[in-house]
């Protein structure tokens, strides 16, 4: 018998954590790069390579889900 957590297994709550709160996190993240570029008086270019270089890493993840989610059809 598989345990459960109200009705779902293991890897339903590990893909609902992957998908929702990473992507809640790097919505957070996204705000606090905003909050520093707002902070530090960046200026339109400074805030875009703040925003190109600090998220670079989300995109490559969420560049990963999206290739998964394609190749998967």
């Amino acid at each position: 018998m598989e345990a459960t957590l109200f009705g779902y297994n293991e890897a339903q709550i590990a893909q609902f954590g992957l998908t929702f709160g990473v992507g809640a996190f790097i919505l957070y993240m996204l705000f606090i790069v905003f909050n520093l570029a707002r902070e530090s008086k960046a200026g339109k270019f400074g805030t875009f390579i703040l925003f190109l270089v600090l998220s670079f890493g989300m995109l490559g993840f969420l560049a990963k889900n999206i290739i998964q989610w394609v190749l998967e059809l």
